[in-house]
């Protein structure tokens, strides 16, 4: 249940707060990395096109490979942010703030290709408008796979965005300067309504049901049938 679409926003969240922290470590930086590419990860699994089996090897890679991608990114982009002495602290913070949406989303690119490798080799069975399979398609599995890893691209763009450039106005502001004990829970607030508001937005883009024209797939699907469109599950 907690990797089910309907479960990312309230475990997400908590991780997208530590990914937002202001002051990280190099260490802090690795963990939360490694923890948000590791729910990624059950998360695209749990939500695949799971007609195919999948070993267990598959799901190792693509979290080995998320969490080396982001991990690398994130650090590499915290090193040359602390050796860029001519940034002024302010816009230093505001960049190290920013870092984690280059880093997640390059991830979250590598997690679902490594995590659904196993679908481009094997296909997705695709169906006719009666709901009759008529085979394998490794087409309509990269186009399954690119369209899910948009929407893994476009769903944290503004999570990672708009909480730094918000809270950046917020703590300027008379009550947070007095209380800077505020500061975590209004941070948190601000991250669950951006999660909230992304999920639906990014997940609307690709309906999870998808077609595809049969001229574009492979000569023995489209000598099975007479529809000119068929119907895969692009998963979630």
């Amino acid at each position: 249940m907690p990797f089910r679409m309907s479960g990312y926003v309230p475990f997400g969240t908590p991780i997208v707060v530590g990914l937002l922290l202001p002051n990280q470590t190099v260490v802090s930086t690795i963990f939360w990395q490694w923890l948000n590419q590791s729910h990624n990860a059950c998360v695209n699994y749990s939500n695949r096109n799971a007609t195919k089996p999948t070993p267990s090897s598959t799901f190792l890679q693509g979290y080995f490979g998320a969490v080396t991608s982001a991990v690398s990114l994130a650090v590499g982009l915290n090193v040359l942010i602390q050796k860029a002495n001519r940034l002024s602290p302010a816009t230093r913070m505001i960049i190290q703030r920013l870092i984690p949406f280059p880093a997640v989303a390059s991830a979250n690119i590598c997690n679902v290709g490594l995590m659904r490798h196993n679908e481009l080799s094997e296909g997705v069975d695709v169906l006719d408008e009666n709901g009759n399979i008529l085979g394998s398609s490794k087409i309509a599995a990269k186009h399954a796979i690119m369209e899910t890893a948009f929407t893994r691209v476009v769903l944290p763009m503004p999570i990672f965005v708009l909480p730094p450039i918000i809270m950046s106005y917020l703590e300027k502001l008379p009550l947070l300067q007095t209380n800077r004990r505020l500061l975590l829970p209004i941070h948190s607030l601000v991250c669950l309504a951006t999660f909230s508001l992304s999920l639906p937005l990014a997940i609307s883009l690709f309906p999870q049901m998808s077609q595809i024209e049969v001229s574009q797939l492979e000569p023995e699907i489209a000598m099975a049938t007479d529809c000119k469109v068929v119907t895969y599950n692009k998963g979630l």
